[in-house]
């Protein structure tokens, strides 16, 4: 019989996760990036899931374990991300962003509701506040190639 305590506890950390890496993925896809609302909480769950699996009191060298995992899988997952096309590199601030859902939902999973929230606003300021700057030096270094 299962603990519903348990069980409720694990949705609202499940649901933590979810919206707070939706909320990334939101912007991901305003933005037009091939990654967006459906891969960034299905990164943040699967994380925050896999280490809910571990139990209510789980043994830290295998949640060490677990979260070694997450991120050398992750960051694959977010290498997807990253296409070249000619000298251009496009797609890093995604994979990072997706390297961060993982680090929400473990987070989330962890009872770690303030970490988890303050990654994702750091998040989207740096993808929102930091765009122009990055188009104006993008646009600096393709006038300088072809002066």
């Amino acid at each position: 019989m299962p603990d519903w305590n348990e069980v409720w506890t694990d949705l609202v950390r499940l649901a933590v996760a979810f919206l707070l890496t939706e909320v990334i993925g939101w912007n991901r896809e305003r933005e037009e990036h091939s990654t967006g609302i459906r891969a960034f909480p299905i990164v943040g769950m699967a994380s925050c899931g896999y280490l809910l699996i571990l139990g209510p009191h789980p043994d830290p060298a295998a949640q060490s374990r677990v979260l070694q995992g997450l991120m050398t899988g992750i960051g694959f997952v977010g290498g997807g991300a990253i296409l070249k096309q000619g000298s251009r590199v496009r797609g890093t601030a995604t994979a990072a962003s997706i390297w961060t859902a993982g680090v929400i939902g473990a987070a989330a999973a962890m009872d770690k509701y303030a970490i988890a929230i303050i990654i994702t606003i750091f998040n989207l300021v740096i993808l929102r506040a930091l765009l122009p700057i990055k188009k104006r030096l993008d646009e600096k270094r393709i006038s300088r190639r072809t002066e």
